[in-house]
């Protein structure tokens, strides 16, 4: 691992969720049309992102694969809503989960990014790059 010295980052480098900075915030309501989602995930370069009811609660997950699916399948997306299309079944994680949980399940799942749930409610989602970033030891900012 890298030294963890830079300003920052904690002695003994990031070991959970809760400690590092994640890049991405973006959350969906269940109601969006697909094409709303589609044009957000590509607006913000992202692969996928976490589905919400009006509290905030995590409800699923839609991919670019679960949108491409949609369109496979002939469904319109200006019609077709977010919690018709997400998955139910992805991996949520919390604050205390450690980076190297996250890790794991990334790689068994096949995952890009795990939402993660503060107080009930979806507060970010950490992606491969927020993690790689972690582990290495690269503290908060360093895209700045």
């Amino acid at each position: 691992m890298a030294s963890t010295t830079m300003e920052g980052v904690p002695p003994g480098g990031f070991k959970t969720l809760g400690e590092i900075d994640a890049t991405n915030d973006l959350r969906i309501h269940t109601k969006k049309t697909g094409m709303d989602v589609a044009l957000e995930l590509l607006a913000t370069h992202s692969s996928g992102a976490p589905i919400v009811d009006d509290q905030g609660k995590f409800m699923g997950f839609v991919s670019e694969f679960d949108l491409l699916r949609a369109i496979e399948s002939g469904k319109d997306l200006n019609t077709v809503t977010a919690d018709q299309i997400m998955s139910t079944s992805h991996f949520v994680a919390n604050e205390s989960t450690t980076i190297g949980d996250a890790i794991r399940i990334m790689n068994e799942k096949h995952l890009i990014n795990i939402p993660v749930i503060k107080e009930g409610q979806v507060a970010y989602s950490v992606t491969r790059h927020d993690l790689l970033r972690a582990r290495i030891g690269l503290g908060p900012g360093i895209e700045s």
